[in-house]
């Protein structure tokens, strides 16, 4: 295994992916359209315009809209919307970016195995200036950092993780792990050709704090996870993992499966 690729907001930080969420909410209920939370987070890893279009792509979304104001969404409504959204979310970034339990001791492990540490985004290179920063403030800082603003186009689309491959000088793609939270994440690895792993507790799919995963009971906990898992699982996962500290256990079976000459 040569690198690891991870997402940042609800794998590496940000546990529950909460920084853009209520952000989202809000700039739909300013227009009088009231989102689920579920709703919300359904494309959540993708370019933050283009989240915001496939928001308003949503059949209930786009009725709720067409109520409001006698036509379906269209690109004007989307860069509206973006427009609001963008100095709202940056407003609050900086405390977003605390990593989850477990993520800087995986590093400091991976590191000493000569693994890369590589990441990509859902955000742009504006906000992740903002991510970054407090990050490695509290210890965390990756190899090398990629956003779609630096690629023709963001998730699904495997740009950010070739582009990732460039800078850390590594190949093939079949000894690469993308690590993710979210099914856009896990159709991005797929589409580089690369491992790829799903986490659940701390992650968007879950949709949790820690705080409610601490306290919710066992069995709806478990429903909850099996359901989250599920959803990585169909957009391409090979493996999903509860927490981010037990990826060098999923690792080991790769590089077995690696071995036996298996590719992704």
């Amino acid at each position: 295994m040569k690198a690891v690729i991870f997402d940042w907001a609800g794998t590496m930080v940000d546990y529950g992916c909460f920084a853009p969420l209520a952000v989202f909410l809000q700039v739909f209920e300013k227009r009088g359209i009231e989102l689920t939370a579920a709703e919300a987070r359904e494309p959540m890893g993708m370019l933050k315009r283009d989240h915001i279009a496939a928001l308003c792509r949503m059949e209930r979304v786009a009725e709720l809209w067409k109520e409001k104001f006698g036509r379906y969404p269209n690109e004007a409504d989307v860069d509206d919307l973006y427009a609001d959204f963008e100095p709202m979310l940056m407003a609050t970034l900086h405390d977003y970016a605390t990593p989850v339990p477990g993520a800087l001791a995986l590093v400091a492990r991976l590191r000493e195995r000569g693994i890369k540490i590589g990441s990509t985004t859902g955000y742009t290179r504006e906000m992740m200036n903002v991510v970054a920063a407090a990050a490695k403030e509290q210890g965390y800082e990756p190899d090398c950092l990629v956003t779609p603003s630096e690629v023709p186009a963001g998730r699904p689309y495997p740009w950010m993780c070739y582009q990732n491959a460039i800078q850390l000088d590594v190949y093939p793609f079949g000894e690469m792990v993308k690590v993710g939270d979210t099914t856009s994440d896990m159709r991005e690895g797929r589409n580089a050709g690369m491992w790829t792993v799903g986490v659940l507790k701390g992650g968007s799919e879950l949709g949790l704090s820690q705080q409610e995963v601490a306290n919710m009971p066992a069995d709806e906990l478990e429903e909850r996870l099996a359901s989250a898992a599920a959803r990585l699982q169909a957009a391409g996962a090979h493996y999903v993992i509860e927490e981010i500290g037990r990826l060098d256990d999923v690792l080991a079976k790769i590089e077995l499966r690696l071995k036996a000459g298996e590719r992704p």
